[in-house]
């Protein structure tokens, strides 16, 4: 998911209906510059070069997202083939994570197993968390403190003050932080090959 604002200009963008290197293309109705969407940078074009920002982005079920958004609305063309886009967490399947011009990757299955991961993109400690065929990661840096994480009782607490947070929304409910909320960090998710497709230098988590 990406910011589609070019210096400060809203673009309009649609399918191009090719392949870049396995993955989507899009084109923007302004100067039909084709743009590849891992990068969200176009690749040809009068625009080429130009790198749209990043935004932090979910994969959820629905009935996980709708308990925690209930007023949410939702754009289909219909609903009788959700069923075959809904995501497969197979064993290649990795939360990929940017930040910096830095790349990592984690397992689906070994972040799930883990509950929590506490690691670092780049030099930028993050937190990664997975469950329930969902998933979330944020700096663990706050207000200059870096902070650790564990799952207690099925709870996610830090350990330097205690306090109780939020996985889906990085927020601190209960302790001397809360209130408190963590920034999430910009990443996509994809199979292993393909991510290493458009990030060979990616360091990948090992447990």
């Amino acid at each position: 998911m990406h910011d589609r604002r070019i210096d400060g200009r809203t673009e309009v963008f649609g399918n191009a209906s090719t392949l870049f290197m396995t993955a989507m293309t899009w084109y923007d109705h302004r100067t039909e510059s084709i743009w590849s969407q891992p990068w969200g940078r176009a690749i040809q074009g009068e625009l080429k070069g130009i790198e749209l920002c990043l935004l932090p982005s979910q994969i959820a079920t629905w009935e996980s997202w709708v308990s925690a958004h209930p007023e949410t609305l939702v754009m289909t063309n219909g609903t009788e083939t959700l069923g075959l886009f809904r995501e497969r967490f197979d064993p290649d399947f990795v939360i990929g994570l940017l930040w910096d011009g830095q790349a990592s990757a984690y397992y689906y299955q070994d972040v799930e197993a883990a509950g929590v991961v506490n690691d670092a993109v780049g030099e930028e400690p993050v937190l990664v968390w997975a469950g329930d065929e969902r998933f979330h990661a944020y700096l663990r840096t706050l207000n200059g403190r870096v902070l650790t994480f564990e799952l207690s009782a099925g709870e996610l607490i830090d350990e330097q003050t205690g306090s109780v947070w939020d996985p889906a929304l990085g927020l601190a409910l209960e302790g001397p932080l809360q209130g408190e909320a963590l920034r999430p960090v910009p990443g996509s998710t994809a199979f292993d090959w393909a991510w290493l497709d458009f990030y060979p230098d990616t360091d990948f988590y090992s447990p």
